[in-house]
């Protein structure tokens, strides 16, 4: 019998919860400890707060503004984001965690990964932000390059 592995079962359920986001560009978190699912995440607008298809359309879109700069314009919360504010809203310890991502974090999420302790990320597809790239390098925190089946 052949398994999938761990990463690529993690990888599979990120693409599942994505699907839950508004988001022109859906992303999906999963953090694990020890192969056990601690919480998801997936980027979409602080609680109670209309979506940006509900409001006329992604703002960042509307102004050109290119991937990977400006992340202050999103009216999102990241994937990555949404899925510590979870483990810390249920006192759940992420320090030493995998966080699985569909996409490379941005440099603000690159920070919250770092504080909260996560130790290693495995992402599907690349992100044009060079900060978050070396942020995360001097971290020392594990980056792996998941390579789809």
């Amino acid at each position: 019998m052949n398994r999938i592995s761990w990463d690529d079962y993690f990888m599979e359920i990120t693409k599942v919860v994505s699907k839950r986001s508004t988001c022109r560009r859906q992303v999906g978190a999963v953090i694990t400890i020890d192969n056990k699912i601690k919480t998801t995440g997936y980027n979409g607008p602080p609680k109670g707060l209309k979506h940006c298809s509900e409001l006329g359309g992604c703002l960042r879109q509307q102004q050109n503004i290119p991937s990977g700069t400006r992340q202050e314009i999103c009216r999102a919360v990241h994937a990555e984001q949404n899925a510590i504010i979870q483990a810390a809203e249920s006192g759940i310890k992420i320090d030493k965690a995998t966080i699985y991502v569909n996409t490379f974090p941005c440099s603000i999420c690159a920070r919250m990964i770092i504080n909260a302790g996560i130790s290693r990320i495995v992402y599907l597809s690349d992100y044009n932000d060079e900060l978050s790239r070396e942020l995360l390098e001097e971290s020392n925190i594990e980056l792996v390059k998941y390579q789809e089946k």
